[in-house]
């Protein structure tokens, strides 16, 4: 069984920072793609960065140059750096990530950005 565990959302006022982190557990061979979306409410669910086991990203345009994303191998763990946030950003984060060609979600972390 593999779990996908979510830490690092909170409160924080526009213009500030938050690092979301993501670990996953259980018994696997590989992890290839690993990234973070997220859901806004009454909104659809939107893929905002990925990262291959090679360290190769891709952004969605409304976070392009504010997040950051990047993984430890070594610790099956994948991390989300939120800067310049904005209250538009404000949602449930998920990780999400193929393990042995398999998709798994994270159960989320709120992120909430105050004006």
């Amino acid at each position: 069984q593999v779990q996908l565990v979510e830490s690092g959302g909170g409160l924080v006022q526009a213009g500030g920072s938050l690092r979301l982190s993501c670990a996953a557990s259980g018994t696997f061979f590989s992890i290839t793609l690993m990234g973070w979306s997220r859901q806004a409410p009454g909104k659809q669910r939107e893929q905002v960065a990925r990262i291959t086991s090679g360290g190769s990203t891709n952004y969605a345009d409304s976070v392009k140059d504010r997040f950051t994303i990047s993984r430890d191998n070594a610790r099956n763990a994948v991390f989300l750096d939120l800067n310049s946030l904005k209250p538009e950003d404000t949602a449930v984060y998920y990780c999400n990530a193929v393990v042995d060609t398999r998709f798994y979600w994270g159960q989320g972390t709120q992120v909430t950005v105050s004006s």
